[in-house]
């Protein structure tokens, strides 16, 4: 799955043009990498998102294109908020 449709379906971030945005500014690394939006995610994957006032790091669990709004925490476990 890409990088950008999982922020949005997981409710990470709000849209995915905003997902893109934020990987093309370099403010997502996938693996310790920079990411661009067509990054290809796998389960086991460490994703960090830094936001203005500090990053939010996770591991995606499960892949799917879309989920409810109560299903959405199950696609990832949260390594760290800051």
């Amino acid at each position: 799955m890409r990088l950008d449709k999982f922020l949005k379906v997981s409710r990470i971030l709000k849209r995915r043009s905003v997902a893109q945005e934020a990987c093309d500014a370099g403010k997502v690394d996938v693996n310790g990498r920079p990411a661009k939006p067509g990054c290809k995610l796998k389960t086991g994957d460490i994703v960090v998102v830094h936001f203005a006032g500090g990053a939010l790091t996770f591991r995606v669990k499960m892949l799917k294109e879309s989920v409810k709004k109560d299903e959405a925490e199950l696609m990832y476990e949260i390594i760290a908020d800051l």
